[in-house]
């Protein structure tokens, strides 16, 4: 039976991956996944928000969806507004942001709406706006519905915490885990990345396959909340008991200084003991000693090295080398360019929608085990 104190908690999806997201909410035992565009929709209490953030790996963030009512115009809006208990939420003299979004309402104008909210915030709270601020309440009015969101994570949940070093054009976290989980990633198998860079798939794989929770080394912007509960939240976080897993999780790159960084960010996220980086040019690379699993990768796309012909080649000289060493291996190929993809040779299934990641759209080319 649900408690009065449960609402709807929504997990923002890197677009297209919606799917992943429910998936893992439900594997990690939130209740009432719903799927829609954007997202995902749990229902929960403050500490199944604090869990949420804490603990899921595909979300981008969390947003605790607090208040609704109806509004048919602004004065409405205003006086409703004011009658939500904000001083049980935020300190007084809190800084944040306030972002509205009007469709197909009687109140149409975002910023009208969203100044009324500030005025409100201003006068019960004696909130400062800033644009900059890390905290934020969303009103989405639909329908005439207004609906009040604050996001609770603050950075992207991309950010982990624990990783330093970054090259040029990393692979986000939460993708990586995505990636990972459509290429039925349970944690058993072993991982590989031949064009490691940071090291990004391998370190999200060894922590999967540890259970350590994604948020343990961050911050989030719930945190600075009034009905923040530290005990609690310390509670969760120690809930973990991190598994014993084989050392199975190889990454290399023909950049020295690649393999320096996702050493060393590896040992921050404390998967130092199971990882292991190596200086290798693809056409060099060694099949590991241990049972098949999965190699995935990030090559280089146009957009970044000029010279197509290349490319054309680092992926077919990468293909040859897989279908000769990787026997029993799937293979898992992130790119923007399905020619680059088809030009490894390697005989791919049919593609999931392309996601977007920095500008581009990148879509996971993959395999069944080789033959």
């Amino acid at each position: 039976m649900e408690s009065e104190n449960t609402f709807d908690i929504f997990l923002v999806a890197p677009p297209g991956l919606e799917n992943v997201v429910a998936d893992e909410a439900r594997e990690r035992g939130f209740a009432g996944v719903i799927q829609q565009p954007g997202g995902v929709t749990v229902r929960g209490d403050w500490p199944e928000v604090w869990r949420a953030n804490l603990q899921l790996r595909t979300p981008v963030r969390v947003l605790a969806r607090f208040a609704s009512f109806r509004a048919m115009h602004l004065a409405q809006l205003d006086k409703r507004a004011r009658k939500i208990d904000w001083a049980a939420l935020l300190p007084q003299g809190v800084t944040l942001k306030v972002e509205a979004t009007c469709r197909k309402s009687k109140i149409y104008h975002d910023r009208a709406a969203a100044d009324r909210v500030k005025t409100a915030l201003k006068d019960t709270v004696g909130a400062v706006i800033d644009q900059e601020a890390e905290l934020v309440i969303k009103l989405r009015i639909e329908d005439d519905l207004c609906t009040f969101s604050i996001d609770t994570s603050g950075e992207s949940l991309h950010k982990r915490g624990h990783k330093e070093l970054v090259n040029k054009a990393p692979m986000r976290e939460n993708l990586a885990a995505a990636f990972l989980r459509q290429m039925g990633y349970d944690g058993t198998q072993a991982v590989l990345d031949p064009m490691c860079g940071s090291g990004t798939f391998v370190i999200e794989a060894a922590e999967m396959a540890m259970g350590l929770y994604p948020g343990r080394s961050r911050s989030f912007a719930f945190q600075t909340l009034r009905n923040y509960d530290a005990k609690v939240f310390d509670a969760l976080k120690a809930g973990v008991q991190p598994r014993e897993v084989p050392a199975q999780f190889y990454g290399s790159d023909r950049d020295t200084g690649a393999i320096r960084m996702s050493t060393i960010n590896a040992e921050k996220a404390g998967v130092g003991g199971l990882t292991a980086f190596a200086h290798a040019a693809v056409s060099d690379l060694q099949r590991p000693d241990c049972a098949p699993g999965i190699v995935i990768v990030n090559p280089p796309y146009g957009g970044r090295i000029g010279n197509k012909k290349q490319l054309f080649a680092l992926y077919g000289a990468l293909g040859k080398t897989l279908m000769a060493q990787f026997k029993g291996w799937r293979v898992g190929i992130v790119t923007t360019d399905g020619g680059l993809a088809k030009a490894t040779g390697l005989p791919f299934l049919p593609t999931t929608p392309p996601v977007p990641h920095g500008g581009m759209r990148i879509t996971l080319h993959q395999t069944n085990p080789l033959a």
